[in-house]
């Protein structure tokens, strides 16, 4: 119940930040001008309202985005506010391999440090496809995408600690949505099944794997002695674009996983599954 409370009322915990507090409240005094972050999903959501908090506090902020367009946008919004702003933008597709791969290499092939990744875009409640690489497109996107991401990129990051002694940090954003998986959890037999498919246990399947990824790659880099930490995290229930075009969505609680949705083939659906 107290847990609850706070989340509510924003009342601040032990590190007198809650959930009413701001992007800039937490990140206030922080100087990150010899940072390089990367973002997923920076264009819109968590992920843009991240991108901006960082380029106000002097990361040079690299944002992943499918939809190069609309990435721009957000750039020229933040460098409007922030004009010394470093954001930059390359195309990145999560649904796919090998645009995954071609990420990886365009941004090697800047010669930057990479001292921060967040694995933010994601996917919701999909009905049943998969992607161009034949994987259900929920656990493709929100997981495989990402771990590949971070495989990709984990040299990357070990050698910038090693140059320039700065802590590296991944963080993978996850949701309570991982306790509403299939029964026995992630269907690894089944990724690819039609069959019992559900939209948001799959959604929450998803999820559950960020976290398993998180936690097994933090256990290896301890014992690898690389200091780079590794969180899963879940954000809250926040006003970002998965929401707005839905308000079912917005009940929150047993109805945001539970419920099903007001029509079977409801427009919001198709939107949802879109965005990134």
């Amino acid at each position: 119940m107290v847990g609850i409370f706070s989340l509510v009322t924003g009342w601040p915990g032990p590190s007198g930040f809650g959930s009413s507090s701001t992007a800039e409240q937490v990140t206030q005094g922080i100087d990150g001008t010899n940072l390089t972050a990367i973002i997923t999903g920076g264009a819109s959501g968590i992920g843009l309202e991240t991108s901006r908090v960082l380029a106000l506090r002097g990361v040079h902020v690299i944002i992943g985005v499918r939809n190069v367009k609309a990435a721009n946008e957000a750039k020229k919004t933040i460098l409007t506010e922030i004009e010394t702003a470093r954001v930059d933008v390359l195309e990145l597709d999560l649904c796919s391999i090998r645009s995954i791969r071609a990420f990886a290499d365009n941004f090697i092939a800047l010669n930057l440090h990479l001292n921060i990744l967040i694995n933010n875009a994601g996917i919701m409640f999909c009905p049943f496809q998969l992607s161009q690489d034949g994987i259900e497109v929920q656990f493709a996107t929100n997981h495989i995408g990402h771990f590949l991401l971070t495989e990709l990129l984990l040299d990357k990051m070990k050698n910038t600690v090693k140059t320039t002694g700065i802590q590296g940090r991944i963080v993978n954003l996850s949701s309570i949505a991982h306790t509403h998986c299939y029964k026995n959890g992630i269907r690894f037999d089944h990724i690819n099944a039609k069959d019992g498919y559900n939209d948001k246990r799959a959604y929450g399947q998803s999820k559950l794997a960020n976290i398993l990824h998180a936690n097994e790659l933090s256990r290896r880099l301890q014992e690898e002695g690389v200091n780079v930490t590794v969180n899963s995290v879940h954000p809250g229930l926040i006003m970002t674009p998965l929401f707005r075009h839905s308000a079912v969505l917005m009940r929150g609680g047993d109805d945001l996983l539970r419920g099903p949705p007001p029509t079977a083939e409801g427009s919001h659906r198709e939107i949802l599954c879109r965005l990134q």
